[in-house]
C-alpha cells in the first residue's frame, strides 16, 4: 500500500504522526539488518555470466576499419610459472539441473590472462608438431585479405609471450625463442617461414581462428590454425560467415538465443576489450587432436562424422572431459577478431575425484534438453556415465562431504 492511499480526514495530531513514522521507520530497518545476515549465512550460486555491456561506439562502414592507436599492454609475469608445476586451472563451467540454459555465457577478462599456459604444455606441443607434419594444409590456412591480420597476431604474441612467460620465452631481434623447445621463431622474415597462423599455433596450447568483416557486415572465418579439435574441422568451416558456421554445425538454438548476440558482440568489440566463455564435452577416446570414436577425420563427406558411429556403452575408463576456454578480442590495426580455443582434457575418472563434481555434474547432464543432448552426444554415454558419477557423488556423502558449503568452496566456473 502507498502513502497515497492512506486514508486520512479532519485533524492531523503531528507529534503521533511523527512517533508513527519513527517506529515505521525503526522497524523498517531492523527487517532490512535481519535479512541482510540471513542472506550472509546462505550464499547463492552466483548468476549465469552474460555479455558485457559493449558500447555502440561511432558508426562505420562495414568492412572496413580505421586503426586503433590502443596497444595491450605489457602483462606481469604468471606468478611463480613453470613448465613443470604450474597445473591447468580446474575448469568446470557445468551448472546444477533442472534447466540448461543455452546462452552464451560471455565474462569480461583483463588483458594479462589472454593466453594461459601449464603443464600440459609437452603434450599439447608434441600432439600439434606431429599434427601439423601429417596434416598441415588441413589444419592450418589463411586467406589473402586476412594475411595482415595473421602477421599482427604474430607479433602480438611475441610481444605478450616473453613477458607472461619468461621462463619459458625469450624475446630476441627477430622474433623469440622457446627456452624449453630451442625453437627460435623468426616473425621479420619475408616471407615468413610458415603461415603466420600456423606459427602462432605452435607457440601456445590454443587453437586460433580469425574473423574478417566484409562490406556485407558479416564476420568471416579467414584465417586459422585449428590443431586440436577433437569434433570439427577447419575445412569444413573456412570461408564461412559466422551464422553458418554454428547453424551447418547444428548449435542449438543459436538462431532463437545466440545470433543476435554474437553478431552484436563481433560488430561492437574494441581493441581494449576482451571477452570469454567456456563450454564443455565428453569424448570416449583419449585421443587430444581428434574424437576417431566420431568417425575418421577424412572422411569425404561431413555426414560420416557424427556421434552417430560411435560406440555406445563405451567403459568408464574411456570417458574423457573435455572443456575449452576461448577468448574474442579484436587486432588494433586490422581490426579482426582473434578467436583463442583452448582445451582442457581429462579423464573422467579424475575430474570426478574432485569434491561437489561428480553430483552437479550429472545433475548438468540430466538437465540437457533433446537438442542439447543430440548435440553433445549423450545417448552413447549417459548409462555408463551417469552410473558412474553417481555412485562417486553417493561416496563423498558416505564420507563426510558437506553440500551446504559448495557454494563457498566451488565457484563457477571453478
Amino acid at each position: 500500500m502507498s502513502w497515497e492511499y492512506l486514508p486520512f480526514s479532519g485533524h492531523v495530531d503531528q507529534p503521533a504522526a511523527v512517533l508513527l513514522l519513527t517506529v515505521l521507520f525503526i522497524g523498517s530497518l531492523i527487517a532490512f539488518v535481519v535479512h541482510g545476515r540471513k542472506q550472509k549465512g546462505h550464499a547463492t550460486r552466483p548468476p549465469t555470466p552474460t555479455a558485457p555491456r559493449l558500447e555502440k561506439g561511432q558508426p562505420r562502414e562495414f568492412g572496413k576499419w580505421e586503426p586503433s592507436d590502443f596497444r595491450m599492454p605489457t602483462p606481469e609475469a604468471y606468478p611463480d610459472w613453470s613448465v613443470e608445476n604450474t597445473k591447468p586451472l580446474p575448469y568446470r563451467p557445468f551448472r546444477y539441473g533442472p534447466k540448461y540454459h543455452v546462452t552464451m555465457g560471455l565474462r569480461s577478462l583483463k588483458n594479462e590472462d589472454w593466453i594461459e599456459l601449464d603443464n600440459h604444455f609437452p603434450r599439447f606441443h608434441a600432439d600439434k608438431k606431429r599434427r601439423i607434419a601429417e596434416r598441415g594444409s588441413k589444419l592450418c590456412k589463411t586467406a589473402p585479405e586476412a594475411y595482415p591480420a595473421a602477421v599482427e597476431l604474430l607479433e602480438e604474441l611475441a610481444e605478450y609471450l616473453p613477458a607472461r612467460y619468461p621462463s619459458l620465452y625469450k624475446r630476441t631481434a627477430v622474433g623469440l625463442d622457446n627456452l624449453w623447445s630451442g625453437e627460435s621463431f623468426d616473425i621479420v622474415a619475408r616471407p615468413l617461414a610458415e603461415d603466420p597462423m600456423q606459427m602462432c599455433a605452435r607457440l601456445i596450447q590454443d587453437d586460433l581462428a580469425i574473423m574478417i568483416e566484409k562490406p556485407d557486415g558479416q564476420y568471416y572465418f579467414l584465417a586459422g590454425c585449428i590443431v586440436l579439435p577433437g569434433f570439427w574441422r577447419l575445412t569444413d568451416k573456412f570461408g564461412m560467415p559466422l551464422s553458418e558456421i554454428h547453424t551447418s554445425g547444428d548449435v542449438p538454438q543459436f538462431k532463437e538465443k545466440l545470433e543476435k548476440g554474437m553478431m552484436n558482440l563481433f560488430r561492437r568489440l574494441k581493441p581494449e576489450e576482451m571477452v570469454g566463455r567456456h563450454n564443455y564435452f565428453f569424448q570416449v577416446d583419449d585421443d587430444l587432436g581428434w574424437s576417431w570414436s566420431v568417425g575418421p577425420e577424412d572422411s569425404s563427406t561431413n555426414g560420416h562424422v557424427g556421434w552417430n558411429t560411435a560406440e555406445k556403452g563405451r567403459a568408464i575408463d574411456h570417458h574423457w572431459f573435455r572443456s575449452e576456454r576461448q577468448t574474442l578480442r579484436r587486432l588494433p590495426r586490422s581490426g579482426g577478431i582473434v578467436f583463442t580455443i583452448r582445451t582442457y582434457f581429462h579423464p573422467i575418472r579424475e575430474v570426478a575425484e574432485e569434491d561437489y563434481v561428480p553430483g552437479r555434474l550429472a545433475s548438468a547432464v540430466r538437465s540437457w534438453g533433446d537438442d542439447v543432448s543430440r548435440y553433445k552426444g549423450k545417448e552413447r554415454y549417459s548409462d555408463v556415465l551417469l552410473e558412474f558419477l553417481d555412485k562417486k557423488h553417493e561416496e563423498q556423502v558416505a564420507r563426510g562431504l558437506d553440500l551446504s558449503r559448495e557454494d563457498e568452496v566451488r565457484a563457477y566456473p571453478y
